[in-house]
């Protein structure tokens, strides 16, 4: 059975549809951080994540009227988002993948607490540790790791938005946190 949110993703894209830039309005402030996350996460920079974010908005009220239902309303916008991204990229081949550090983008989006600063600085060097090592792995690792656990998104969402099935997504997901692991561990034995 549906939740609410997904009957209410529903309803606002049914009313896009028809139309309703409210409506609109209302399912791009509840998807924005989650759909420009993702976006982040496989673009080759901020600048790149935000032009693919518009152009997905943009197709997501276009083709409002397309939308079948047959994932949640999030997944399709994530699917256009990615569809985006890489549609960039290969428009773009000639452009050098520079990435902002995954570690800046974190402690500007207030990351952390009203902890000692002992804590935090012990929190820091951890995240930062992980993010760096997030961004030592491949785009398609960190595609994965973020969609099934960042996002949280059920492995066969996951599998159907990669395209792939799920016994191959979860092989993926399985190296990409592997490969994750290994780079941690790296980190932490240079030091």
């Amino acid at each position: 059975m549906p939740d609410e949110k997904q009957d209410s993703d529903a309803e606002l894209i049914r009313r896009s549809a028809e139309g309703d830039r409210s409506a609109f309005n209302d399912l791009v402030e509840r998807h924005e951080a989650s759909v420009f996350r993702f976006a982040r996460a496989i673009a080759s920079s901020e600048a790149a994540a935000e032009d693919a974010l518009q152009e997905a908005f943009l197709g997501a009220w276009r083709g409002a009227a397309a939308f079948r239902g047959e994932a949640s309303v999030r997944n399709w916008l994530l699917s256009i988002v990615r569809h985006a991204v890489y549609s960039q990229h290969r428009h773009r081949v000639d452009e050098p993948e520079e990435m902002e550090s995954m570690s800046d983008l974190g402690m500007a989006a207030g990351w952390g607490s009203d902890e000692t600063p002992e804590s935090i600085a012990l929190r820091r060097e951890s995240h930062e540790t992980v993010m760096k090592a997030m961004e030592a792995v491949s785009v398609g690792d960190r595609e994965i790791l973020l969609l099934r656990d960042a996002e949280e998104l059920p492995g066969e969402q996951v599998a159907t938005l990669l395209g792939l099935t799920l016994p191959a997504m979860k092989s993926r997901l399985h190296r990409a946190r592997l490969r994750l692991a290994a780079k941690v561990r790296e980190s932490y034995a240079r030091t």
